[in-house]
This record gives C-alpha cells, sequence and structure tokens, in this order.
C-alpha cells in the first residue's frame, strides 16, 4: 500500500503523482488542503478540501436572536469582520422594514471602507511574503495595526468587533475620531505608493505573477465571481455603484477594473481600490452628520439600558424581543441585501417565522464563490504557481465550510 501522502501512479508514458499540500503548508494558512496530482511539477489536477474549518455559522443563527447574531457574522471573515456586522444588519433592517439613522449609516460606511482598507492591505502584504517579498508585507502589517487602533478606539475591539445593532450601532465614535481617521488616511497614500513602487518594479514578483492564474470573463460569470477578483478580468462590477446602500450613491468614487485576469492583475486591482477607500472615508468625514446612531423604533430594535430600567415603556419593548415566542420581524418573512465586501458581494438571507431567531439564515459568502474556479484556473500551472494564486485569491476559510 502506497503512503497516503504519497501516491505514485501511472499514466501513458509518464508517472503521475499526487500530493498534498496543505493543511500545514505556510501558503494554505492551516485550514486548505490541496490534493494535487503532479506531472513532474506541473498540476495536471488539483481537489481541493475545504473542510477543515467547519464552524455551523448558518446554523447558529437559528438559536440566537438577531442581535446575538452579530457576534457570530465577524468570526466568519476576521480579516473584515465589520463588513459582516453590517451585511447582517442591513439585511435584518430589511426584513424589520426600519432604516438606521443617516449618522449611523455615514459611520457604517468610513469603517467598513477602513476596514476594506486592512482587508486589502493584509492580503497584497501576504501576497508579497508567499512569494518571498518580506519588507512589503512588514510595511503593509504596520499600517494594519493602525487601522485597527482606530477599531480598538471605536469599538472597543480590534478583530471581533461586533459594533453594529438591528437600526444602528453599539454606541457613537468617541471624541477625536475624524481626526484620527483622516491622520490615518494622510499617512497611507504615501505608502501604499511605495508598496506599488516596490512590486511593481521587480522582476521576480512579475515575473511570478503577470500570465499566472488567468480568469476569463467567462469564467467569472459561471462561477458567480465577484470582488477584486472579477474586476481585475475586466467585469466592471461594484454592488456600491451598482445597487447603492448606506447613501453610496451620494460618494463619488471610481470602480477599478483591469482586463488581464491575472495574479499581478489582482494585486493591482486592489492597491487602487485602497485609494479609492481613502477617497470615500475622507467624503465621508467631511459630511458626516450630527444625530443619533440608533433608530428609535424600538418595536424591533432594542431600546439602551438606562431607558429599560426606568421606562416602562422600554421594559416592555425589552421583554418583547428578547424573550422566546416574541419577536421584531413579521412570521413568513424574508430578505436580503447585497453589499460589497472586501473579496466580493457578501449578503445573509434570512427567513423569518415571527420569533425572536430568524427561521433560517443563508450566506452568500464571497469566498467560496471566489475558490470554485480555483481547480480549472491552476491547472497546468507550475507548484509554486499554485502559491501564487491562492495568495492573490485571499480565500478566508470561515467562509467555506460553514
Amino acid at each position: 500500500m502506497p503512503h497516503p501522502l504519497l501516491e505514485i501512479e501511472p499514466a501513458s508514458d509518464n508517472m503521475l503523482m499526487t500530493v498534498n499540500l496543505g493543511p500545514q503548508h505556510p501558503a494554505t494558512h492551516g485550514t486548505l488542503r490541496l490534493r494535487l496530482t503532479l506531472d513532474g511539477e506541473t498540476v495536471v489536477k488539483v481537489d481541493p478540501d475545504i473542510g477543515f474549518l467547519h464552524t455551523g455559522f448558518e446554523k447558529l443563527g437559528e438559536h440566537l436572536s438577531y442581535n446575538q447574531y452579530v457576534t457570530v457574522t465577524d468570526r466568519m471573515n476576521y480579516l473584515s469582520p465589520l463588513c459582516n456586522n453590517v451585511a447582517f444588519a442591513l439585511s435584518c433592517e430589511k426584513l424589520f422594514g426600519i432604516e438606521a439613522p443617516p449618522r449611523a449609516q455615514a459611520l457604517r460606511v468610513i469603517l467598513v471602507e477602513l476596514t476594506r482598507i486592512a482587508d486589502h492591505v493584509a492580503c497584497v502584504g501576504l501576497q508579497a511574503m508567499d512569494l518571498g517579498a518580506f519588507s512589503v508585507f512588514l510595511w503593509g502589517w504596520e499600517k494594519r495595526e493602525k487601522l485597527y487602533d482606530i477599531f480598538e478606539f471605536v469599538t472597543g475591539a480590534r478583530l471581533t468587533t461586533s459594533w453594529t445593532r438591528v437600526g444602528g450601532l453599539a454606541a457613537d465614535v468617541p471624541e477625536g475620531f475624524e481626526k484620527r481617521v483622516l491622520a490615518f488616511c494622510d499617512d497611507f497614500l504615501p505608502v501604499l505608493d511605495e508598496i506599488r513602487l516596490m512590486l511593481s518594479r521587480n522582476r521576480i514578483f512579475c515575473d511570478r505573477t503577470k500570465g499566472v492564474g488567468v480568469f476569463t470573463p467567462a469564467q467569472v460569470k459561471s462561477y458567480g465571481v465577484s470582488g477584486p477578483i472579477a474586476r481585475a478580468a475586466g467585469v466592471d462590477a461594484d454592488v456600491r455603484r451598482d445597487h447603492p446602500y448606506l447613501g453610496y450613491g451620494q460618494y463619488e468614487f471610481n470602480v477599478i477594473t483591469r482586463t488581464e485576469g491575472d495574479v499581478y492583475a489582482r494585486f493591482d486591482a486592489r492597491i487602487d481600490e485602497m485609494r479609492e477607500s481613502v477617497r470615500i472615508v475622507r467624503q465621508a468625514v467631511a459630511k458626516l452628520p450630527k444625530g443619533p446612531v440608533k433608530t428609535d423604533d424600538h418595536k424591533h430594535s432594542l431600546p439602551e439600558k438606562d431607558r429599560v430600567y426606568f421606562n416602562m415603556e422600554d421594559l416592555i419593548h425589552h421583554f418583547k424581543l428578547v424573550m422566546h415566542g416574541h419577536g421584531p420581524a413579521p412570521a413568513r418573512a424574508e430578505a436580503y441585501v447585497p453589499t460589497e465586501a472586501p473579496n466580493g458581494e457578501l449578503g445573509f438571507y434570512l427567513i423569518s417565522d415571527g420569533t425572536r431567531n430568524a427561521y433560517r439564515v443563508r450566506v452568500r459568502p464571497p469566498s467560496l464563490l471566489n475558490y470554485a474556479p480555483f481547480q480549472e484556473v491552476v491547472r497546468g500551472h507550475l507548484i509554486s504557481d499554485v502559491v501564487a494564486i491562492l495568495s492573490s485569491l485571499n480565500v478566508i476559510a470561515g467562509e467555506l465550510d460553514r
């Protein structure tokens, strides 16, 4: 019997070898396994195994109230937790027929775009590190830590923020928030230029990325690929522009596209998308309205605790939203709101049965659909190209086997 990690089987005049890449390989981040069939160093076939991080995220939605489930959403993609928080809250608000106040919407836009930068800069840094350019990774990680300082300043947590609430936000931003955000934007753009300069003129990086792992527009549409991967392949689609939410229609920004569809195009598109996110953040800060950050419709949104303790009506609202057998949503209702997360279209499809928990939660995760054509794209490349292609997809395993 051959060793389970190394099987040899004849194929015509060649000897094909089947080996594992991951889940312990550094480039697979401990949660992805690729079963590669090789002809020498050329990939003949790849069989992905995504079952190393099964979490039951969707099933948990049937056992947690709508506000409790917020804490689950940011574990689904730990690189962009605020985007998941907001996407879930938007679907809940559509289900309940309510809307967050203007200040809450503007603050959501600012934090979501800062999260997009944090996600993209981590992806670009890891792309460089997986190919041996360690300095770029350190530059990007240092700026990411600055963003996490802002997230901690606002939400009290650096990674799993759980900041949104159905109908608004958990709390308003502290004093000095706008100043810190604008200071980061001013400091970040020069570093972004340095990252592009370092890699775009690096012969090794260009040779390892240009013409490698090409996604075609037909593949993008067939598999439902979205986000920077789709736009780097020439598909001009962005939920923020095509189906505006959170007032995105009032902000000026460009949808970044490329035509090559390769690993380098995905890197280059993310660099420009970060620049557009800075542009949106500056506009949102300049237009940031005053007012509450949570709806006053407490039949659907939890009232503040100090009001619950001293006001009978708010105590009743709290009771009906929290206790079993009651709920904020009508029975037999459903809702879905697509959002543009850093990796692509993210949305939560909710079905209500009238209780405090959703009857069914279904997530449309960008990573799963973006990963689907991987086995087709990687075929015919070298083993070393597999790492380059995988790092450019920015797959988060929490969105795969949910």
